[in-house]
């Protein structure tokens, strides 16, 4: 009798995997391609997707996979960028040097954040985290380390091109140089929640006296996720400033930091494709309301962020799970649909 629901399960699994590969073969075309059919502006947006999602796998480890909250994500991509500006403009480094180093930084600066924060849970983690997202840019600008920051007036940087002579332009050659590094990440983040790691920060969200009680190590896990967490927001720093070629503390605000937690709700906790979604939400939408609005003049100046508004909310009654959810809910039904038909 048990073997009867196994061995009509395993097929279902194993289409609904055969969907997965799919989408994630024709995604990779896709990437692929998308350099040689965009303008050189467009690829701009396309590498920054990439390196918001970047940011945003970090804070999906954090909150969604360890259920920290966190609303000061973008004082560790500011550290980031900072340290990959400094290291190419101050030192004289070559800028793909920068990226690993100032992760680095941040996992350090991650994890040293995080050892304090383990005495605050909920809100007041969150109020802690807030309050390094609205301390940073004034630090950024503290007159002590002009040399270093350049101040308010930022620090600018040259534009790299293709390197070894190849036949691409600037821009498709930052493009792929931010989709080499989105990948790896990815890739690492993914078998990260696979491994032991994942399954002990899911536990320690879900259950934390049972996971103390099995012999996790609940302080070390947790400092140890923020500082991962960090270190990914920091690498989207770096590139991030690489490609736009120029960094200042105004870069950096409040709104940053809660764009990512926008990002990961809309693209869905506990997913690492849809951080992609959630990347192309904060980038894309916001320019997409105020191309609607531009029309009504200068009486409009509020209006996009309405439309932003009205559209967030919009989304999170459709699709509550965010859009990775939705996507999932539908390849399900699809998979049922077609195992019924076979049948039949």
């Amino acid at each position: 009798m048990s073997t009867l629901p196994t061995a009509k399960a395993e097929p279902e699994r194993s289409g609904f995997i055969g969907w997965g590969r799919v989408g994630l073969a024709c995604v990779v075309v896709f990437a692929l391609v998308l350099p040689f059919m965009s303008s050189g502006y467009h690829l701009f947006q396309y590498a920054q997707v990439l390196n918001y999602a970047i940011a945003l796998v970090g804070l999906n480890l954090l909150t969604g996979y360890n259920g920290q909250i966190s609303l000061g994500h973008g004082a560790f991509f500011a550290i980031g960028g900072y340290a990959s500006a400094i290291l190419v403009a101050k030192f004289g480094m070559p800028y793909w040097v920068t990226p690993p180093i100032a992760g680095m930084v941040c996992l350090v600066a991650g994890f040293l954040f995080g050892l304090p924060a383990l005495r605050l849970e909920g809100l007041y983690l969150a109020l802690a985290t807030f309050a390094l997202a609205v301390a940073m840019p004034q630090l950024l600008n503290y007159k002590h380390f002009d040399a270093l920051t350049g101040g308010s007036g930022g620090l600018q940087l040259a534009k790299p091109g293709a390197p070894f002579g190849l036949p691409i332009t600037s821009d498709q050659w930052l493009y792929f140089y931010c989709l080499g590094f989105a990948a790896l990440l990815f890739l690492a983040a993914r078998n990260l929640v696979r491994g032991r790691i994942g399954r002990a920060m899911v536990a320690i969200r879900d259950q934390p006296v049972a996971a103390e009680t099995m012999g996790v190590p609940i302080s070390y896990v947790k400092a140890m996720c923020f500082g991962i967490s960090a270190l990914y927001a920091g690498v989207g720093g770096a590139l991030s400033v690489t490609i736009v070629g120029y960094v200042s503390p105004d870069s950096f605000g409040l709104f940053l930091s809660l764009s990512f937690l926008v990002g990961i709700v809309v693209g869905g906790l506990t997913s690492i494709p849809g951080m992609l979604f959630g990347a192309w939400f904060i980038e894309f939408v916001p320019n997409y309301a105020d191309q609607l609005t531009s029309s009504l003049g200068e009486n409009a100046k509020a209006l996009p962020w309405a439309v932003y508004g009205v559209l967030l909310i919009a989304l999170m009654f459709v699709m509550p799970r965010g859009i990775a959810g939705a996507v999932t809910a539908m390849a399900a039904r699809l998979q049922r649909f077609t195992n019924a038909t076979k049948r039949a």
